[in-house]
């Protein structure tokens, strides 16, 4: 009867911990690693709890086990959504010193929060007080149906919009061209972001540097000094090749040093600016590296007849050994053949049970009609135990996977970020809250769409309640009609209705949710550049991300996006900087005009250079790349932008096709190998000197703060 349940205990709780492993960053204590781990234990335990709740039901052997495992589980998952885990994630938030200041932090960052569940609380004994006279549930029923109806509309919503983008997302980027023009928007993207957080990070260790300095060793704030200079100490340990430049003095950074709780503020300012930097460092590092070898795949497949279909890798070192040529083949075939089709078939499978889904979801209301192939599927198996509980596991597995995937994409804009091995404490809390608070509404969702004979309920309904009967003023068909609303709103998404009116009623375009198909208009000019660099960099031995930050301040203020159809003369020069692109976009060889440059990370950017331009005051302003002073014309400007944009091309161009001379370029070789970005840079520089009255900036890169 629990086999299925006793067997997936042990392969969830090893899921559980791999991918605490995966994404956890180094920094994360046990305590908060047993917690996030012990609420995806519970949650997932809620979901393959389902298939044995079924099967007990339907052949009528109700078993005392599983009443009390839904006990354990959800009662369990309940108290550290609700209590443990908001508290634990405030005092992993909170900056204090001691173990008591951070405690009293967090509950009373947790005031509010938890003012606002006892007043949905309250309300709802005020409504079981008012509908009491014809209740025929229990107290718990109605309690836990009350917490679930949030999860039950907004979980199918996110439902919704993850049956649609999965199989759609997957079925796109099985195309080589449209996830290079995606992979080069982000990576322009992150390299931006990296730079701005390489930026706050120097900032706040200037600013943790020089209030250091202003406390005496006699003041009564010199132990917190102490607390934050080892941090920083070790900070600067762990990554020795961090070098800190363009560091600057905001309007209040002199203020930390009144009182331990401006104290606090600074070390959790600390600790959050090195938590930005290793993310974006990490996401950047993947997509440059995915891009990498998505090229070497498309050159691999269309060099196959010379190559003899062995994978020669640019970035990886050559196999060597018996078996290399042989291993080499095989990650050919899958790598370039295999892979490819496998997932076309995986986004048809999944398409085909997203619209099962919705057919189901749609049906519900209907009475005597049962067109849920999920509900003819189990009920068709018969007496086959192990069948019926994988016939039942199979889609609610998707169910979560969808659910989560929309939470995690809608989260990681707002609220939280989720990056292999460089996931803080905070947003694994966070994330456990939200995985944990959505598992019970997806099961009982997922329960409404299987019609079980003579309209037995399983032991997990009669546990949680009906919302029909918990909250009457819904209406008793809203547990029915609230599906169809998914349905209709996942119809509209997929035909791109939302996205139409947003696009016509321009002011909203705010609103709109950006997917990677914004990404996929055109190449991004400076990505591809990027991307030419970091694969330079990579065959002189160095590492993803070790010169990218000069490089990314000098595009910061340019971007040029290559779509077809443009029109503009200097769309050649990046045509020529990309010809190594060719394979990969075939529609960039015969671009012959140009319409318009578009700017594709204005708010980015915009942000960047309002923070530059209102900054009072820098701790030396020959450390930082953007400290030059604007023309007084605005037509001036304009005209060093295009000509620095040329510059960069131009050279680009001759690095590409090796148009520069043999003498000075033997001459130029170390110097270019030390900072290649650099020298980019110092054209455009010695240019401007004379009318900006530029000053020296060689030392921004030796500087350490």
């Amino acid at each position: 009867m629990l086999f299925f349940y006793f067997i997936s205990l042990p392969l969830t709780m090893g899921m559980v911990i791999l991918t605490l492993k995966y994404f956890s960053s180094p920094d994360v204590p046990n305590y908060v690693l047993f917690t996030v781990g012990y609420t995806w234990f519970c949650s997932f335990s809620i979901i393959i709890l389902v298939p044995a709740d079924i099967w007990t039901t339907i052949f009528g052997n109700y078993s005392g086990g599983i009443s009390f495992f839904w006990s354990l589980t959800y009662w369990s998952t309940f108290l550290l959504t609700w209590v443990v885990v908001p508290t634990i994630q405030g005092y992993e938030d909170a900056g204090d010193f001691t173990m008591v200041e951070r405690l009293k932090t967090s509950l009373h960052e947790n005031l509010v929060y938890y003012l606002c569940v006892g007043s949905i609380a309250l309300l709802g004994l005020i409504l079981f007080i008012i509908f009491s006279k014809n209740w025929s549930g229990d107290i718990l029923g109605f309690a836990m149906a009350c917490s679930n109806t949030f999860g039950l509309v907004t979980g199918a919503f996110l439902l919704g919009f993850g049956l649609s983008e999965i199989p759609k997302g997957i079925w796109k980027n099985v195309d080589w061209t449209f996830r290079h023009k995606v992979l080069s928007h982000k990576v322009a993207k992150m390299a931006v972001k990296l730079d701005d957080a390489h930026q706050e990070f120097s900032s706040a260790i200037v600013v943790a540097q020089a209030t250091l300095n202003q406390i005496t060793n006699h003041d009564p704030l010199r132990p917190y000094t102490n607390i934050i200079d080892n941090i920083l100490y070790q900070m600067l340990k762990e990554d020795p090749s961090f070098k800190p430049q363009g560091g600057r003095f905001g309007e209040n950074d002199m203020d930390y040093n009144t009182d331990h709780k401006s104290m606090a503020m600074l070390r959790r300012r600390l600790r959050i600016a090195r938590e930005e930097y290793c993310r974006y460092r990490s996401e950047y590092s993947s997509f440059v590296l995915e891009a990498l070898e998505l090229e070497d795949t498309v050159r691999n497949y269309e060099r196959r007849n010379i190559t003899g279909w062995k994978f020669v890798s640019s970035i990886k070192p050559e196999r060597t050994g018996k078996l290399g040529p042989s291993f080499d083949m095989m990650e050919f075939i899958w790598r370039c053949v295999v892979r490819k089709q496998l997932e076309k078939l995986l986004a048809i499978i999944l398409g085909c049970i997203s619209a099962a889904i919705l057919l189901a979801e749609a049906t519900i209301l209907p009475a005597g009609v049962d067109l849920s192939l999920f509900s003819i599927l189990i009920n068709s198996v018969g007496k086959q135990e192990m069948l019926v509980q994988v016939a039942a596991f199979v889609p609610l597995l998707y169910m979560c996977i969808c659910t989560y995937f929309s939470l995690f994409k809608i989260g990681m804009l707002m609220f939280y970020s989720l990056t292999p091995r460089q996931t803080s404490s905070v947003s694994l809390l966070m994330i456990c809250s939200m995985v944990a608070r959505y598992a019970p509404p997806i099961s009982y969702n997922f329960l409404n769409l299987i019609r079980i004979p003579d309209n037995r309920k399983t032991i997990f309904e009669k546990r949680m309640g009906n919302i029909d009967d918990a909250v009457p003023f819904f209406g008793k068909g809203f547990n029915k009609i609230y599906p169809l609303i998914m349905v209709i709103y996942t119809l509209l998404h997929v035909t791109n209705f939302f996205d139409r009116v947003i696009d016509y009623f321009g002011n909203w375009r705010i609103f709109k949710f950006q997917n990677q198909d914004d990404d996929a208009d055109g190449f991004d000019s400076s990505g591809l550049i990027i991307l030419q660099k970091e694969r330079a960099w990579l065959e002189r031995g160095h590492r993803v991300g070790e010169h990218i930050i000069p490089l990314a301040r000098n595009f910061s203020s340019m971007n040029v996006d290559i779509e077809p159809g443009s029109n503009n003369t200097m769309a050649s020069a990046v045509i020529g900087t990309m010809s190594q692109f060719k394979p990969l976009n075939e529609e960039v060889q015969h671009v012959t005009s140009r319409e318009t440059i578009t700017k594709k990370h204005s708010s980015t950017r915009e942000h960047q250079n309002k923070q530059a331009s209102n900054t009072k005051s820098t701790l030396e302003e020959s450390t930082s790349f953007k400290s030059v002073m604007r023309p007084k014309s605005e037509k001036l400007s304009s005209k060093w932008e295009l000509m620095k944009f040329g510059l960069v091309n131009f050279k680009s161009i001759l690095e590409v096709n090796n148009y520069l001379p043999l003498r000075q370029t033997e001459e130029n070789t170390l110097s270019s190998i030390t900072s290649s970005s650099e020298s980019l840079d110092d054209i455009f520089q010695r240019l401007k000197r004379p009318t900006l009255d530029l000053r020296d900036y060689g030392a921004d890169n030796d500087r350490m703060f």
